[in-house]
Protein backbone atom coordinates (compact mmCIF):
# COMPACT_ATOMS: atom_id res chain seq x y z
CA UNK A 1 0.00 0.00 0.00
CA UNK A 2 1.38 3.37 -1.00
CA UNK A 3 0.26 6.97 -0.90
CA UNK A 4 -1.79 9.04 -3.30
CA UNK A 5 0.56 11.35 -5.21
CA UNK A 6 -1.90 14.23 -4.87
CA UNK A 7 -3.38 14.11 -1.35
CA UNK A 8 -1.08 11.57 0.43
CA UNK A 9 -3.99 9.34 1.53
CA UNK A 10 -3.31 5.60 1.51
CA UNK A 11 -3.73 4.21 -2.00
CA UNK A 12 -2.66 1.26 -4.10
CA UNK A 13 -3.01 3.47 -7.20
CA UNK A 14 -1.04 6.62 -8.08
CA UNK A 15 -4.22 8.62 -7.25
CA UNK A 16 -6.64 7.54 -4.54
CA UNK A 17 -10.34 6.94 -5.21
CA UNK A 18 -11.28 10.39 -3.85
CA UNK A 19 -8.75 12.23 -6.05
CA UNK A 20 -9.88 10.24 -9.11
CA UNK A 21 -13.50 11.31 -8.51
CA UNK A 22 -14.00 14.45 -10.63
CA UNK A 23 -17.17 15.33 -8.73
CA UNK A 24 -15.09 15.84 -5.56
CA UNK A 25 -13.21 18.79 -7.05
CA UNK A 26 -15.39 21.63 -5.77
CA UNK A 27 -12.66 24.04 -4.70
CA UNK A 28 -12.48 22.81 -1.11
CA UNK A 29 -9.64 20.92 0.55
CA UNK A 30 -10.03 19.41 4.01
CA UNK A 31 -6.65 19.08 5.74
CA UNK A 32 -6.24 16.13 8.11
CA UNK A 33 -3.27 14.76 10.04
CA UNK A 34 -3.53 11.16 8.84
CA UNK A 35 -5.64 8.70 6.83
CA UNK A 36 -7.58 7.60 9.93
CA UNK A 37 -8.86 11.17 10.27
CA UNK A 38 -9.78 11.24 6.57
CA UNK A 39 -11.78 8.03 6.98
CA UNK A 40 -13.56 9.48 10.03
CA UNK A 41 -14.52 12.58 8.01
CA UNK A 42 -15.74 10.39 5.13
CA UNK A 43 -18.00 8.42 7.49
CA UNK A 44 -20.00 11.62 8.10
CA UNK A 45 -20.86 11.85 4.38
CA UNK A 46 -20.94 15.65 4.82
CA UNK A 47 -17.78 16.75 3.00
CA UNK A 48 -17.86 16.63 -0.79
CA UNK A 49 -14.46 18.16 -1.59
CA UNK A 50 -10.96 16.72 -1.66
CA UNK A 51 -8.51 16.05 1.16
CA UNK A 52 -4.87 16.59 1.99
CA UNK A 53 -3.14 14.34 4.53
CA UNK A 54 -0.19 16.20 6.05
CA UNK A 55 1.19 13.11 7.80
CA UNK A 56 1.20 14.28 11.41
CA UNK A 57 1.23 17.45 13.49
CA UNK A 58 3.93 20.00 14.24
CA UNK A 59 5.51 18.99 17.55
CA UNK A 60 8.84 20.65 18.44
CA UNK A 61 9.10 18.49 21.58
CA UNK A 62 9.11 15.39 19.35
CA UNK A 63 11.38 16.93 16.73
CA UNK A 64 8.58 17.25 14.15
CA UNK A 65 8.75 20.53 12.27
CA UNK A 66 6.74 21.71 9.25
CA UNK A 67 9.46 20.50 6.88
CA UNK A 68 8.76 16.87 7.88
CA UNK A 69 5.08 17.14 6.93
CA UNK A 70 3.33 17.33 3.53
CA UNK A 71 2.79 21.09 3.85
CA UNK A 72 4.64 22.35 0.76
CA UNK A 73 2.59 20.06 -1.53
CA UNK A 74 -0.55 21.52 0.12
CA UNK A 75 0.59 25.08 -0.60
CA UNK A 76 1.33 24.06 -4.20
CA UNK A 77 -2.15 22.50 -4.59
CA UNK A 78 -3.88 25.57 -3.17
CA UNK A 79 -1.92 27.80 -5.53
CA UNK A 80 -2.43 25.61 -8.63
CA UNK A 81 -5.98 24.27 -8.24
CA UNK A 82 -8.03 27.46 -7.63
CA UNK A 83 -9.00 26.39 -4.13
CA UNK A 84 -11.69 28.60 -2.60
CA UNK A 85 -11.47 27.20 0.94
CA UNK A 86 -9.12 25.12 3.04
CA UNK A 87 -10.83 23.48 6.02
CA UNK A 88 -8.52 22.49 8.85
CA UNK A 89 -9.73 19.30 10.58
CA UNK A 90 -6.90 18.73 13.03
CA UNK A 91 -7.03 17.33 16.56
CA UNK A 92 -7.88 19.89 19.28
CA UNK A 93 -4.55 19.64 21.11
CA UNK A 94 -1.49 21.84 21.56
CA UNK A 95 0.10 20.23 18.48
CA UNK A 96 -3.13 20.45 16.48
CA UNK A 97 -3.61 24.11 17.41
CA UNK A 98 0.03 24.89 16.56
CA UNK A 99 -0.29 23.18 13.18
CA UNK A 100 -3.62 24.90 12.44
CA UNK A 101 -2.18 28.31 13.28
CA UNK A 102 0.89 27.66 11.13
CA UNK A 103 -1.22 26.51 8.16
CA UNK A 104 -3.68 29.40 8.50
CA UNK A 105 -0.87 31.95 8.43
CA UNK A 106 0.74 30.20 5.48
CA UNK A 107 -2.43 29.83 3.38
CA UNK A 108 -4.56 32.89 4.15
CA UNK A 109 -2.88 34.94 1.39
CA UNK A 110 -4.02 32.29 -1.14
CA UNK A 111 -7.54 31.40 -0.01
CA UNK A 112 -10.12 31.33 2.79
CA UNK A 113 -9.01 29.15 5.71
CA UNK A 114 -11.53 27.77 8.21
CA UNK A 115 -11.43 25.24 11.00
CA UNK A 116 -14.01 22.68 12.03
CA UNK A 117 -15.88 23.52 15.22
CA UNK A 118 -15.13 21.65 18.43
CA UNK A 119 -17.52 21.15 21.25
CA UNK A 120 -19.79 18.79 23.08
CA UNK A 121 -20.68 15.34 21.79
CA UNK A 122 -24.36 14.69 21.14
CA UNK A 123 -26.07 13.23 24.19
CA UNK A 124 -23.51 14.47 26.70
CA UNK A 125 -24.26 16.39 29.88
CA UNK A 126 -22.83 19.90 30.38
CA UNK A 127 -21.90 19.21 33.98
CA UNK A 128 -19.44 16.48 32.89
CA UNK A 129 -17.68 18.50 30.20
CA UNK A 130 -14.24 19.94 30.90
CA UNK A 131 -13.60 23.69 30.78
CA UNK A 132 -11.67 23.66 27.50
CA UNK A 133 -14.40 21.72 25.68
CA UNK A 134 -17.06 24.07 27.03
CA UNK A 135 -15.01 27.13 26.04
CA UNK A 136 -14.51 25.77 22.50
CA UNK A 137 -18.21 24.95 22.22
CA UNK A 138 -19.03 28.48 23.32
CA UNK A 139 -16.57 30.03 20.84
CA UNK A 140 -17.91 27.87 17.98
CA UNK A 141 -21.54 28.82 18.59
CA UNK A 142 -23.82 29.57 15.62
CA UNK A 143 -26.94 31.60 15.23
CA UNK A 144 -30.18 29.61 15.60
CA UNK A 145 -32.10 29.65 12.33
Amino acid sequence: MGQCQRCFHLSAEPLCEICRNGERRNGQICVVADSRDLLAMERTREFKGSYHVIGGLISPMDGIGPELLQIQPLVHRVDQEQISEVILALTPSVEGDTTSLYLARLLKSFTTVSRIAYGLPVGSELEYADEVTLARAFEGRRQVE
